[in-house]
């Protein structure tokens, strides 16, 4: 790589790490001040529609879309993504299209530099009904599930539905919309499931009871948490809860696998949901959710992996486990990386990717093969990539592992050296543990040779220094092979 502050190529045995972390350290002076500068809250600008990026046509993959009573192309498919092709058949970008976006073109249809494709109101999310009909409320009852609210900068009043978990009757209640036909019963969607619509807290109710409606046409708003203003974890609190990977407490909740959202039962005051898989292979998998959470997804939805069914910051430990290291490496460096860039500094990527290495630098064993570890032991990646080598070379079956993260000050505390460990933090521990595994160190990092008083093994010297320690055990080799061959020889003679 490139040495940032000479302009030059990296030499071998540059100490990157250190370097990595005064980067990153060194812009906390500005940081430490919290909200201080950024002012408590702010309100977040969300984008409303997208472009096209070049010249070219478009691509619709998984489409599903109904005409509203206005004739506009509205999105009913959580999956609905548009790429934009350039003039030589490459794909220049990709877009998710939320569900309930106005779709303005065409599939395959030719399009212009800068022309809006879809748009989207940021700030609620829509509920569409799929079929025509009358709309009747469930459960909506005045006083107990729905109120009147009033906007205070419009002074219009709307109906909203309210938290009825403190009403005698809430265990029963499940307010919901159902569009039925002319005969009065509800209308019967795909696969077999009825036209009901389920109302989380704080929706706006958009049509009244026994209003017809068409198909595509919004019968229920629910704002979004984007357009309530927030406040801002900024500055070092929030990188240094990055850098220790704790769960965020609100945390979103990903689907695991991709398949259809079914709702199970009610409990008091949680939810179950089930995820059927579409891969029979797969295991159905289920979530309980606070009552008054609202889920993105309606009953019979199809959802992909890696969606969220509760919006908000995901926990870092469920990207890794669901969408891989890739993604959460990815996630990791733009999460860090907006907050210095909200202060004006600028930082290498590599920086944090060689801090983000260390917080993957172990692996859990999920299948030990024919290897001397059990089921969920953790091991070193590189230590596990030494024994699966040895393994595969006598021909036997190697170890299956999955990575695991560690905030920093825990992944401090697991490197292989003790007395780099013990010199961070719980001295005694880490000395007792060392000392009833009978545990070796071969002083291969910076601080467990400056605490003996070796020279570090970094610098541009550090690569002929090694070579001479080689030599050096070569050596130590080569004299006591001789040593025994003299003294065999000398039995020898004297039989």
């Amino acid at each position: 790589g490139r040495d940032l502050a000479r302009g030059t190529p990296v030499k071998i045995g540059e100490a990157v790490g250190v370097i990595a972390a005064q980067s990153i350290g060194e812009p906390g002076t500005q940081l430490t001040m919290r909200t201080f500068h950024i002012g408590g809250t702010a309100q977040v600008m969300d984008n409303s529609y997208v472009e096209s990026n070049t010249d070219g046509s478009v691509k619709i993959e998984n489409l599903n879309i109904l005409k509203d009573s206005d004739d506009r192309n509205i999105v009913i498919g959580r999956t609905t993504t548009i790429n934009v092709i350039d003039e030589n058949g490459i794909e220049r970008a990709s877009h998710k299209l939320p569900y309930g976006s106005q779709l303005l073109i065409n599939d395959e249809e030719k399009v212009k530099k800068s022309q809006r494709l879809a748009q989207w109101d940021p700030y609620t999310i829509p509920i569409i009904t799929e079929v025509g009909g009358t709309v009747a409320f469930e459960d909506l009852v005045d006083g107990v599930s729905i109120g009147e609210v009033s906007d205070e900068s419009t002074g219009i009043s709307q109906k909203v539905v309210i938290d009825w978990k403190n009403s005698s009757k809430s265990g029963e209640l499940k307010p919901s919309m159902v569009i039925k036909d002319s005969g009065g019963n509800i209308v019967t969607l795909e696969n077999n499931r009825e036209a009901r619509y389920l109302m989380s807290v704080d929706a706006i109710i958009s049509a009244s009871d026994g209003t017809k409606v068409g198909a595509g046409d919004v019968i229920a708003r629910i704002p979004t948490e984007g357009a309530k203003t927030k406040d801002i974890t900024g500055g070092l609190p929030r990188v240094a809860e990055l850098f220790e990977a704790r769960k965020p407490k609100d945390h979103a909740i990903i689907a695991e696998i991709t398949g259809r959202v079914e709702f199970a039962r009610d409990y008091k005051n949680k939810k179950k949901i089930v995820i059927h898989p579409l891969d029979e292979s797969e295991q159905e998998v289920s979530y309980l959710i606070a009552k008054g959470k609202h889920i993105s997804v309606q009953d019979g939805d199809t959802i992909e992996k890696g969606d969220y069914l509760i919006d908000g910051n995901p926990a870092p430990h469920d990207i890794l486990s669901i969408l891989g290291l890739e993604a959460l490496a990815s996630y990791l460096v733009n999460e860090i990386q907006s907050v210095y860039r909200l202060q004006g500094v600028t930082i290498n990527d590599k920086h944090i990717e060689v801090i983000t290495r260390q917080m993957l630098q172990k692996v859990e064993i999920s299948d030990p093969g024919d290897s001397a570890f059990i089921a969920g032991e953790q091991l070193d990646k590189l230590e596990a990539e030494e024994i699966n080598e040895k393994l595969l070379s006598k021909k036997q079956q190697p170890m299956v592992y999955k990575p695991i993260l560690l905030g920093i000050t825990k992944a401090s505390l697991q490197t292989r050296s003790f007395i780099s460990a013990a010199s961070f933090q719980e001295t005694t521990r880490v000395l007792t543990d060392a000392a009833v595994y009978r545990k070796s160190d071969h002083l291969i990092g910076l601080k467990e040779n400056v605490i003996v008083g070796r020279l570090i093994p970094a610098g541009t010297g550090s690569s002929i220094r090694r070579l001479e320690n080689d030599a050096a055990v070569r050596d130590e080799q080569l004299i006591s092979e001789n040593a025994k061959n003299v003294e065999n020889e000398e039995i020898e003679a004297v039989e």
